[in-house]
C-alpha cells in the first residue's frame, strides 16, 4: 500500500518492515515491528517513583485539611465557614491523589499494591489557635505541594523527556495550585484587615460568615 502525505511517500507491506522516505531526503527512521507488548509502557522509573511519592503528599495535605475542618467544626470553636473551606480543600487534595493514581494506570505503571504506595498518613497538627493561623498553615501547605509538583516537572523534563506527563502536570495541576495560593493569600489579607478594623473583636466571626456564604 502506498500513501502520499504532502511531500512524504509512505510504503507499507503487511508482515514486513515498514520504511518511510521523503522526496526531500528528510526521511523518518526505519520502523521494525516489535514482539514486545510492553513497548508502550515506557514511563521512566524515576518519574514513576516521584508520582507515587506525590500521591502521599496529596493525601497528607488532604488529611491535614480534614483535621482543620474537624477543628473548626467543634462546638467549642464553632466556625462553620472555616470548616466548609477546609473540608472542601480536603476533598480537592484527595481528588488530586486519585488523578495521579489514574495517570499511573493509564501509563501502565500502577503495578504496586495501594498499601505499598500509601503509607501512614497523619495531619501536621490537630489544633489551631485561630483562623489566621489555620489560613497561614493552609497557604504554607499549598506552597509545599506546588514545589513538589514543580520538582517532578523538572526531573521528568530531563532527557529522555516525558513530554506528555510534563504537559499534564503543567495544565492539570499548576494553574489550580497558583490560583489556590492566591486565593488563600487574599483571604489572609482580608481577615488581617478586619482584625485591625473597628470591629476587630468580631472580625473572625464576621469573616467566618462571609466564608460560609461564599463572599470571600
Amino acid at each position: 500500500m502506498m500513501l502520499i502525505l504532502g511531500s512524504f511517500i509512505v510504503v507499507a507491506l503487511l508482515g514486513h518492515n515498514v520504511e518511510v522516505s521523503a522526496k526531500d531526503s528528510c526521511a523518518f527512521p526505519t520502523y521494525t515491528f516489535s514482539n514486545n507488548s510492553k513497548d508502550w509502557n515506557n514511563m521512566k522509573a524515576s518519574c514513576v517513583a516521584l508520582v507515587e511519592k506525590q500521591v502521599q503528599v496529596e493525601l497528607h495535605a488532604s488529611m491535614t485539611y480534614l483535621a482543620m475542618g474537624a477543628h473548626f467544626s467543634r462546638d467549642t470553636v464553632n466556625r462553620p465557614g472555616f470548616a466548609k473551606l477546609f473540608f472542601e480543600a480536603a476533598s480537592e487534595e484527595r481528588e488530586h491523589a486519585t488523578k495521579f493514581l489514574k495517570y499511573l494506570s493509564m501509563r501502565g505503571q500502577l503495578t504496586k499494591n495501594l498499601g505499598d504506595i500509601i503509607q501512614k498518613i497523619d495531619p501536621l497538627k490537630e489544633f489551631w489557635e485561630n483562623g489566621v493561623s489555620a489560613l497561614e498553615d493552609a497557604l504554607s501547605l499549598e506552597v509545599h505541594v506546588t514545589r513538589a509538583i514543580k520538582h517532578i516537572i523538572k526531573k521528568c523534563d530531563e532527557e529522555p523527556n516525558d513530554y506528555h506527563f510534563v504537559d499534564y502536570l503543567t495544565t492539570e495541576f499548576l494553574d489550580e495550585q497558583h490560583k489556590g495560593q492566591r486565593d488563600l493569600a487574599g483571604k489572609l489579607t482580608t481577615l488581617g484587615k478586619m482584625k485591625n478594623g473597628p470591629q476587630r473583636e468580631l472580625a473572625e466571626f464576621l469573616f467566618d460568615k462571609k466564608l460560609l456564604n461564599g463572599e470571600v
